[in-house]
Formats: structure tokens, sequence, C-alpha cells
């Protein structure tokens, strides 16, 4: 099985235990914390995720942690949310990334936008 076909198994089992969704409920926004290791800092992960964030409608934000990883949360559709997720499995040229861990959250609708965090 494929990186991201695991990645699409967990990440469709964590956030939603219903085996059969709606339409409505696919298109329902959903919030995910990811957390990115490897070599994922200083090859412009944060402005290259922003960018896909924003060219997929998604709010939430990007930021480099101190123990090398990137961190970030992304809101929208639980379609846009799964597409961005397979984007942060290789993220930008010059990344190796290890692994891409995610954690659903109750979505907030606060952010305004996409940011960079520093």
């Amino acid at each position: 099985m494929a990186k991201v076909s695991i990645l699409y198994v967990l990440f469709s089992t964590a956030c939603d235990s219903t085996p059969v969704m709606t339409q409505q409920q696919q298109a329902a926004s959903i919030r995910v914390r990811a957390t990115i290791t490897g070599e994922v800092q200083g090859v412009n992960f944060r402005a290259e995720c922003r960018e896909q964030a924003l060219q997929h409608g998604l709010i939430g934000w990007v930021r480099n942690d101190s123990d090398g990883s990137v961190e970030s949360v992304f809101e929208g559709s639980r379609e846009s949310v799964r597409l961005i997720l397979e984007w942060c499995e290789h993220g930008p040229t010059g990344a190796r990334v290890r692994k891409v861990a995610t954690r659903c959250e109750d979505p907030t609708g606060k952010d305004a936008g996409f940011d960079v965090r520093r």
C-alpha cells in the first residue's frame, strides 16, 4: 500500500468513524493538526504550505517548532484537508519528509486566512 493511501486511511478513520459518508458530511468543515518531521525546515516548507492551503480554500496556520519539525492546523472541507495532507507527505522541493502525524480537532472557524507563524 502506498504511503499516501495509508495516510488517507488513517485520516479518514480518525476524523470520522462513520463508514459511509453522505456528500453533506464530506463537505462539512473539519480541523486537523499535523506535525511534519524530517528535513522540513530551511526548505521553504511554511511558505509553500501556505500557498497550497490557500489554493485549497483552507484556513489555519503553519509554524516551525524548536525540535526541527513543522506544525500546522488545517481547517476546511474534508477533501481539501485530505489534499493538503497528501502534499505534506512530500512537501516542497528540498524537503525530506519522514512522517506526518495528524490529530483531529473540533473546527473553530476562528482563523482568518492561513498564516505563517514565527
